[in-house]
């Protein structure tokens, strides 16, 4: 039997049921009663890509081992899984599922195999990149985060739903978004790439305390720190946090204290970049973005999110038509499959031995034949032209 991600199963699904096992974690175990008072279980499970419910009816024989389960278990659910009714939801005819050991429930925790040298690549291009930096106040405060905290970045989703809402889904939308700002600033000399790559690794480091995962599970628990203050304002303390600890502790201070430009307009420049990367109060930054780094820092932020809410949604979404398919918010509209690339195919050989027919042979009608030019064959309808 095949061991699938929740994802692949969600996308291999049809109507006719077929034998699979996947793995994950049974975030919640509710059970509930029909509008008729008959009792179900609403199972919640979720692996480190997708989440999937199944519902178990009290006339099926999953039901009593329903009872048996409990929240935060890691298991392998095996049986029969086939798309519900509704052509959505998935529907398991016949499972059953055991507990698995640490072993097996560390690999859960770190995803699919793809998905893990994936997070693992970008997290070497964050440590690489800034170890390339040449200013030594910025190299210093971003190689001390990922000292401190690069362990809980590794668990940290980038958003609870909309874009990297997984764990370490910030890793990869910071990963990305510096592969993007090396470029930008090699096309834009103005940029200071080394102001604009820490403002990249600090502009979401508050989500650490509002969009962690725990240790050994992939609940994202609410925080009464994150909801009271906001991750832009936890981030700006912790740049100031690390800032202090590596003027006092580290004994910096003298060092850095002739440095151009100064130390403290650095400092100043990179909170500015955190307070304004969303862009604008509405969406809750306490200022605009006021120079060009932080401009160019809320462009990169939202294409990011953009490109993943986009390619997550061709993996989702349902198509409703050919080439076209359903909305995925906060998307403005239905999702159309992109264009290709060009692929050349390069110039045909012609085996000089063969000859080949004269033109007029070719082509020259029957006598007395009236020639057409032959219709193109279309069966859509085209729009009239503008």
């Amino acid at each position: 039997m095949d061991l699938l991600s929740i994802r692949d199963l969600k996308q291999g699904a049809g109507p006719v049921p077929q034998s699979v096992g996947f793995r994950a974690q049974l975030e919640k175990c509710l059970q509930k009663t029909t509008k008729t008072g008959n009792p179900f279980y609403e199972l919640t499970y979720a692996d480190a890509e997708e989440t999937l419910v199944l519902r178990v009816w009290n006339n099926t024989p999953m039901f009593d081992l329903c009872g048996q389960l409990r929240n935060g278990q890691f298991v392998e659910v095996s049986g029969e899984f086939g798309l519900g009714n509704d052509g959505r939801s998935i529907d398991g005819k016949k499972w059953t599922a055991r507990v698995l050991d640490e072993k097996e429930t560390a690999e859960v925790l770190a995803g699919s195999g793809s998905l893990r040298t994936k997070q693992e690549e970008d997290y070497a291009f964050i440590e690489t990149t800034v170890a390339a930096m040449s200013d030594p106040r910025l190299a210093g405060l971003c190689g001390g985060f990922l000292e401190h905290y690069g362990e809980r970045f590794k668990r940290t989703g980038a958003a609870r739903d909309y874009h990297h809402a997984r764990r370490g889904g910030l890793v990869e939308h910071v990963a990305q978004m510096m592969r993007s700002a090396v470029q930008i600033c090699e096309a834009y000399s103005m940029l200071n790439r080394d102001l604009l790559v820490a403002g990249v690794l600090f502009h979401d480091v508050g989500k650490l305390w509002e969009n962690v995962y725990q240790e050994k599970g992939f609940t994202m628990p609410y925080t009464e720190i994150s909801e009271l203050i906001g991750h832009i304002p936890l981030g700006m303390e912790i740049v100031n946090k690390l800032w202090r600890e590596l003027l006092d502790e580290d004994g910096l201070r003298e060092e850095w204290q002739d440095l151009e430009p100064a130390s403290e307009r650095v400092r100043l420049h990179l909170l500015h970049l955190i307070a304004s990367h969303h862009g604008e109060l509405a969406f809750g930054s306490p200022v605009v973005p006021k120079t060009p780094e932080a401009q160019a820092l809320h462009y990169i932020d939202n294409l990011d999110a953009k490109m993943e809410m986009f390619d997550r949604g061709y993996q989702v979404a349902p198509e409703l038509a050919k080439q076209v398919y359903e909305r995925v918010r906060p998307l403005p509209g239905r999702l159309v499959a992109p264009l290709p690339a060009f692929v050349e195919t390069g110039s045909v050989e012609v085996d000089e031995a063969v000859e080949e027919p004269e033109a007029e042979e070719a082509v020259a009608p029957v006598a007395g034949e009236e020639v057409q030019a032959l219709p193109i064959e279309d069966t859509e309808e085209r729009p009239e032209p503008f």
